[in-house]
């Protein structure tokens, strides 16, 4: 058999799979669009239509994306050279206190998340222990 030709006006290029295996599409600047799916159900969560524009969407993957790679650049330059550290990000939001509060609550999840992990980790550790006896 042979292979069909590629439709006319698709490019290629333009999907691509990241390793989650879902879609990312590139702007016409070249940058891919990393969070449109979870913006998407963002602003429907806080209330836009359950379909929002995909302008609201880029225009807001744009401030998001911004705001990352300024806070980003702040922090390499108060740390240690060319290393970011949680420290730095959370230097950098101490006089905000909403942001110091989530920041806050975002690590306190996460070391509970390491516990809660490590003692299913040892528990079912200690199960197959059992079972080779």
């Amino acid at each position: 058999m042979t292979a069909n030709p590629p439709e006319e006006g698709f490019d290629q290029a333009e999907f691509e799979d990241d390793e989650l295996g879902e879609v990312q599409i590139e702007t016409s600047s070249g940058r891919k669009r990393l969070f449109s799916k979870e913006l998407r159900c963002m602003m429907y969560g806080f209330g836009d239509d359950q379909n929002p524009y995909t302008e609201s969407v880029d225009l807001l993957e744009d401030l998001v994306v911004e705001f990352i790679t300024e806070m980003t650049h702040r922090a390499m330059e108060i740390g240690r050279t060319g290393r970011v550290q949680v420290e730095d990000i959370v230097f950098l939001v101490r006089k905000n206190s909403r942001k110091y509060a989530r920041v806050k609550d975002l690590l306190t999840m996460n070391e509970e998340l390491k516990r809660a992990r490590k003692a299913f980790d040892e528990v079912k550790y200690v199960g197959a222990e059992a079972k080779i006896k």
